[in-house]
């Protein structure tokens, strides 16, 4: 991403070339279907989405994208998500080839009940 700090996600995304802003609206998407009722903002320079608490946020890197945080997966999530590990709270998805979305819905879901529990215990 080049030019100056982004207010809007789509300031964000057309930030970069055409094919990864296909895969970052992807992601947009994913999140918005998944859960509608998120509140969308920047943060850190980059897309966050809020649901009772944060809930994520995604970045485009030189060689990969980047799903932040990386949800207290066990049992088959937690296999699923072992290629895409990257640091302890963040999942990595190559360039090329196609966006697992299944799995990142899974995510997403996992991160749902985690904020649903820390809203909880409020």
């Amino acid at each position: 991403m080049t030019g100056p700090k982004p207010k809007t996600v789509e300031k964000y995304i057309s930030g970069f070339p055409k094919d990864i802003q296909q895969k970052l609206n992807q992601l947009r998407e994913v999140v918005k279907q998944t859960v509608p009722e998120a509140e969308e903002i920047i943060s850190y320079n980059m897309p966050l989405y809020k649901w009772k608490g944060m809930l994520i946020s995604f970045a485009a890197w030189k060689n990969h994208l980047a799903l932040y945080p990386m949800p207290a997966a066990t049992g088959a999530l937690r296999q699923k998500l072992i290629p895409y590990q990257g640091t302890k709270s963040t999942l990595r998805f190559p360039l090329t080839g196609p966006l697992p979305l299944g799995l990142i819905i899974e995510v997403i879901k996992q991160r749902m009940k985690e904020n649903l529990r820390k809203s909880a215990k409020k």
